[in-house]
């Protein structure tokens, strides 16, 4: 059995994108080579890989035993790869991360920054998740840590503290009068009665308020979804509907718009964002270095 790492990786995309062809868009091959690869796996081991429905693809025991294996040997040559690089100038590693809408938006571009500057052959995927995929994707090695809310299930995860983030809904001053005249935290239940301004379907902060509102038996009704928490801003400050965002971002925007903060009463809205790894002594020295750099 011979299997190159050009067909691991791209076996590893398939699985994760859930579809052939976005296993090739990832792996910036044709759909027609990608097909054929996994078509030569599958005949050299004698059995299928993937199970092929309408709706994607998803692996076979033996696929999943593949998928296991091949990314046991990426994070293998990862920690080579950094070993190695104490020694050979211009040998990069790569650090995948993901991470929850708040911590992509707010809080990691300012720490990269520093860390990617000081480090310049250290590269790093990021990408946005729930905090639910997030965890499942890191115990299954799926990425090498993560950043998310810590209210999931860390169980076989090593996690670090990261960041407080509060979540507050904001208004124009005349709605912010209506919901709340003494300025006290108003319910998140309240919010439910009116249109919401929020982030796109596939972001993971709109996946978690939607969660909050069918734990209360409600429905978000999103008049617009958009891409950035100031875009979100402005269309409450022309009157569109009411907005969920991070504090941080709130109280920036109210710097130069003409909207109010209001704080969320419920026990959900304080977040506490950790780091979460499988091990961190078994992460190469790169990623170590990276996980030293969001703790500080």
């Amino acid at each position: 059995m011979r299997f190159d790492l050009v067909d691991m990786q791209l076996f590893v995309h398939v699985v994760e994108a859930g579809s052939i062809t976005g296993g090739a868009t990832r792996a910036h091959l044709s759909l027609a080579s990608c097909s054929e690869r996994i078509h030569g796996m599958e005949a050299t081991l004698g059995v299928p890989l993937l199970l092929r429905g309408r709706r994607g693809v998803t692996p076979t025991p033996a696929g999943e035993a593949l998928v296991r294996h091949a990314r046991l040997v990426f994070q293998q040559l990862e920690r080579m790869r950094a070993e190695l690089g104490d020694h050979a100038e211009g040998l990069k590693g790569t650090v995948r991360l993901l991470c929850n809408t708040a911590s992509l938006s707010e809080y990691l571009p300012d720490a990269l920054t520093g860390f990617l500057a000081r480090h310049p052959h250290v590269g790093i995927e990021l990408e946005e998740r729930t905090s639910h995929e997030v965890a499942k994707a890191v115990r299954e090695g799926a990425a090498d840590l993560g950043i998310l809310a810590d209210a999931v299930d860390l169980s076989q995860l090593e996690s670090f503290p990261f960041r407080t983030d509060r979540l507050v809904a904001v208004a124009t001053p005349e709605l912010a009068q209506v919901l709340s005249p003494d300025g006290r935290p108003v319910a998140f239940v309240r919010l439910t009665d009116f249109d919401q301004v929020g982030l796109a379907g596939d972001s993971a902060l709109s996946s978690y308020l939607e969660l909050q509102a069918r734990r209360l038996g409600r429905t978000l009704h999103a008049r617009v979804r958009l891409r950035g928490f100031e875009a979100i801003c402005r269309m409450v400050e022309a009157g569109v509907g009411v907005g969920i965002v991070p504090e941080p971002a709130a109280r920036r925007c109210a710097q130069s718009m003409k909207i109010t903060v209001l704080e969320l009463a419920d026990a959900w809205a304080p977040r506490q964002l950790a780091i979460c790894v499988r091990s961190f002594d078994a992460l190469p020295r790169h990623a170590q270095q990276l996980v030293d750099a969001l703790r500080a």
